[in-house]
């Protein structure tokens, strides 16, 4: 599978380029799988949170970009509907859209759903994701973001061997003083990233494409 872990979505044209890059094709030509569930988990957001997610009003609007086709995959309802139905709608997208919201939420339904399961055979779909969406896909989220009161611990997918503190200077409480703190807590490799700035990872590659600032945590923690 190949990522593009954004902080706050499609925000400019070098993040927009890395997308089409990733993808191989352009974007008129891809078909899209927008997935939500991230939202319902995160404890401040209300019911226009997923409209907004879904009609391209929010998170860099890269639901409003101009895909050949554009669906939605809720992880809340594949457990019911039996994955002989939805296991091939996800092996035909080009792309995965994935919200932010509740980073052990969304976690918790890419297991129980069975969709992390089957990442590793999505070589070539590209997951897009947007805070939560992305942290979703590294070891550790660190407590201060877990919000979820079912949440056991911080845990992640892990598919990715860093970790990330989104939205960077974005909200007061997320200065790099903050992240640095919770880098300490952490340990290993993490980025801070803000809003114009994102991570691309293609085979062993890793790359940050960024018209914004980010910064490099190298944790000391054992």
């Amino acid at each position: 599978m190949k990522l593009l872990l954004t902080s706050g979505g499609i925000t400019n044209p070098t993040i927009s380029q890395a997308l089409v890059d990733l993808l191989g094709k352009p974007i008129s030509d891809s078909i899209a799988l927008c997935v939500p569930t991230a939202q319902w988990g995160y404890p401040r957001h209300q019911p226009v949170s997923v409209p907004d997610f879904l009609h391209g009003r929010a998170w860099g609007c890269m639901t409003s970009l101009e895909w050949k086709s554009l669906g939605v995959l809720e992880l809340t309802a594949l457990t019911t509907i039996g994955a002989e139905r939805w296991v091939p709608w996800v092996r035909e997208a080009d792309a995965l859209l994935v919200a932010g919201g509740e980073a052990t939420y969304l976690c918790h339904w890419m297991r129980e759903s069975g969709l992390a399961d089957l990442l590793p055979s999505l070589v070539d779909t590209v997951w897009v994701g947007v805070s939560a969406g992305s942290m979703v896909m590294t070891p550790r989220i660190g407590s201060t973001f877990v919000e979820w009161p079912s949440a056991t611990d911080d845990r992640m997918l892990g598919v990715v061997d860093f970790s990330i503190f989104p939205h960077l200077d974005v909200f007061p409480e997320n200065s790099l003083a903050e992240a640095e703190q919770w880098s300490a807590g952490i340990g290993g490799k993490a980025y801070a990233l803000d809003d114009q700035s994102a991570i691309t990872v293609n085979g062993g590659t890793v790359e940050v494409v960024s018209e914004g600032h980010w910064t490099l945590l190298e944790s000391r923690a054992q």
